[in-house]
């Protein structure tokens, strides 16, 4: 019972709990008697945990597989089966939006023995911002800038960041690898940028794939080291901590240690036929 749907046995629940499971358990007359804490003891002990979960969104791009390849391979510092140079760069880029300045109404207290950090439940909306960032994935490099909107204009300007000075000023490729963002997607995006910058090869990942894009592993860094509680008082203080944050990771970053290769892709891609979408 603890591995199926509670809709399988007609019962209005999303999930069960330890307590939905013992009742329904004695109900069908599974057992006479037994209490949720039992029952929590015994799927503890099988790690089954049916009362979480985790959202998750199947491949819809037919050519999911080879877009995704691509990108996976630039990782791995190849391109269309031959190892890039020493002049050739990938970076990964995309944009953290509407972060929000949040002041609280009363001052965030500091942990004491005992007794953890207090953040104000209330808060003044005192607007938000977007923060555009790119990740030089083999030097661990960061460029970003934090802009009032989001869009074309913004996304442009950081592509002009770093391909406006060395090595990538001077590169024989830079490989830009986005997810299908509305600023970054399409063919009129990589006629834009390949008419500015002839050396900048955009590489799109396929559709729901910003899992693969590496720059996410870093939004995710300044999400919980930076961002997380939100307590701004306005977005210029918002702006220099991002900005802030960003120059003081960058001096300590490493390469990603990325480790899911085509291989992965291809096994992770071959569970899925069984499953259907719904349209």
């Amino acid at each position: 019972m603890a591995c199926e749907l509670p809709k399988t046995y007609g019962l209005p629940l999303s999930r069960f709990s330890g307590a939905d499971l013992a009742r329904e358990a004695v109900q069908r007359g599974i057992v006479a008697t037994i209490s949720g804490a039992t029952i929590w003891r015994w799927l503890r002990r099988d790690a089954i945990r049916p009362w979480r979960y985790r959202s998750w969104i199947f491949p819809r791009d037919p050519d999911f597989a080879a877009k995704a390849g691509r990108a996976l391979d630039l990782y791995a510092r190849a391109w269309e089966g031959q190892p890039l140079g020493a002049e050739d760069f990938v970076l990964c880029a995309d944009e953290k939006t509407s972060i929000q300045a949040r002041a609280r109404r009363h001052g965030t207290l500091p942990p004491r023995p005992g007794q953890t950090a207090r953040v104000e439940h209330e808060y003044a909306r005192r607007g938000a911002l977007a923060y555009l960032a790119a990740w030089d994935v083999h030097r661990a490099k960061l460029f970003g800038r934090c802009e009032r909107h989001s869009g074309i204009a913004a996304f442009d300007r950081l592509v002009a960041q770093f391909m406006g000075q060395e090595p990538y000023a001077s590169a024989r490729r830079v490989f830009l690898v986005t997810d299908n963002g509305s600023s970054h997607r399409g063919a009129r995006y990589v006629e834009r940028l390949r008419r500015q910058w002839p050396t900048l090869i955009p590489v799109h990942l396929p559709t729901h794939a910003s899992w693969l894009d590496q720059v996410e592993i870093y939004f995710s860094v300044l999400q919980r080291k930076a961002l997380t509680p939100s307590d701004f008082p306005n977005l210029d203080v918002l702006a220099q901590t991002i900005l802030d944050f960003q120059q003081s990771y960058e001096a300590l970053a490493k390469p990603f240690e990325w480790k899911f290769t085509r291989q992965d892709l291809a096994e992770l891609l071959a569970k899925l036929p069984s499953r259907t979408k719904v349209a």
